[in-house]
């Protein structure tokens, strides 16, 4: 297969889909479903790019249930805090936490810092938002947008490897979910030997892997 090719394809494709906006409120309600349950207090995300799937309302919307299981509750603000304690958002004092990344141009990696509607963003070296000074977070789980994907749960990105290089340098490694949408399934995608296979793929269609 050309990669080069397939990636070019496939981001014209989506960008020009009819129903983009129909598609991407059915993942919004796939992921939501999918991270009922779990224990993660820091997920990882990303910035959406070129037509990708946004996963941030649906997080936003899993942060907020925090505060509607008396066990993730908050705790109260001490007696004799500071000012700024007491003023800080409700966002940034939930115990959930979302990570957008930021990229480390010399190892070309991603690290993750802390993100909520409001924070103040900067651009990174490719013109991409990021979070600016506020807490790097270490992800137990890591959403990972797909261009495509293919069979054993082998993802399609943009060919730079900054996912598998920083998953590499994880221990223990993140549980990583590949989001995309349906057309983006390329049943002839081989990996290569630096692939690193996601644990679970979602669409708007549900989970697509594993199957």
């Amino acid at each position: 297969m050309d990669k080069q090719s397939a990636r070019k394809s496939l981001v014209e494709q989506r960008l020009n889909l009819p129903d983009r906006l129909q598609r991407a409120e059915s993942l919004q309600r796939v992921l939501r479903i999918w991270l009922v349950g779990r224990t993660d207090a820091v997920i990882g995300a990303y910035w959406p790019i070129k037509g990708e799937f946004d996963p941030l309302p649906a997080l936003y919307r899993w942060q907020e249930d925090a505060l509607l299981a008396p066990s993730l509750a908050s705790p109260p603000t001490p007696a004799g805090a500071s000012v700024q304690m007491a003023g800080e958002s409700l966002a940034q004092r939930l115990p959930r936490k979302i990570g957008l990344p930021v990229v480390n141009k010399e190892t070309r990696t991603l690290s993750f810092h802390a993100w909520y509607p409001g924070c103040p963003m900067a651009e990174d070296a490719y013109g991409i938002p990021k979070p600016k000074d506020t807490e790097p977070v270490v992800p137990t789980l890591l959403l990972v947008p797909c261009v495509g994907w293919g069979p054993g749960g082998y993802r399609l990105g943009y060919g730079g490897g900054f996912y598998d290089r920083t998953l590499a340098s994880y221990a223990p490694k993140p549980v990583t979910v590949g989001l995309g949408y349906s057309i983006g399934y390329l049943p002839d995608l081989r990996s290569e030997p630096h692939d690193v296979p996601l644990d679970a793929i979602l669409s708007e269609q549900g989970v697509a892997w594993p199957v």
